[in-house]
């Protein structure tokens, strides 16, 4: 079964109760997942940040480069296609972006992923205008799509 399969049900399941950011988490083929929501509902969260770590070895042919290139060219259900935005071999950090960010007026929103080692992935989402600075905002996805990011990002 696919890391999407298995979370899938699990997470359409999740009913948090209150006001606030919720936190879910769930380990299954070999990663930790946990995700930050300000809402979630059967169908779908606002998410505000979706997080991967590899629990185990990585594969030994396994790169930076290449795990950043693999989660481009597989990631296909968020609003804009993601492109390898920077490599850090230094910090051992591959950045991934939204190749073309949503434009409204003067303001770009964004994804941005975050891969750190071969060990953990970060998503965020981000809005800012042509002044300097940005702000992180929540994202909505349903279940389906969440899952299938988790499981495009894993590999």
């Amino acid at each position: 079964m696919m890391l999407a399969e298995i979370l899938l049900p699990k997470l359409s399941e999740w009913r948090p109760a209150g006001a606030g950011r919720h936190s879910w988490a769930q380990s299954a083929d070999g990663w930790s997942i946990h995700l930050a929501a300000d809402k979630a509902d059967s169908l779908s969260c606002l998410v505000w940040e979706l997080a991967l770590s590899r629990d185990g070895t990585p594969p030994t042919d396994l790169t930076l480069a290449g795990w950043a290139a693999g989660v481009v060219d597989r990631v296909s259900g968020l609003m804009e296609p993601l492109k390898v935005y920077e490599i850090d071999a230094t910090r051992d950090v591959a950045i991934l972006r939204s190749e073309s960010p949503t434009r409204k007026g003067d303001v770009r929103t964004y994804y941005e992923v975050v891969l750190t080692g071969l060990n953990r992935a970060v998503v965020h989402r981000y809005s800012g205008s042509s002044t300097p600075g940005r702000e992180q905002i929540a994202f909505a996805l349903t279940h389906e799509v969440l899952t299938k990011l988790a499981g495009d990002i894993a590999g």
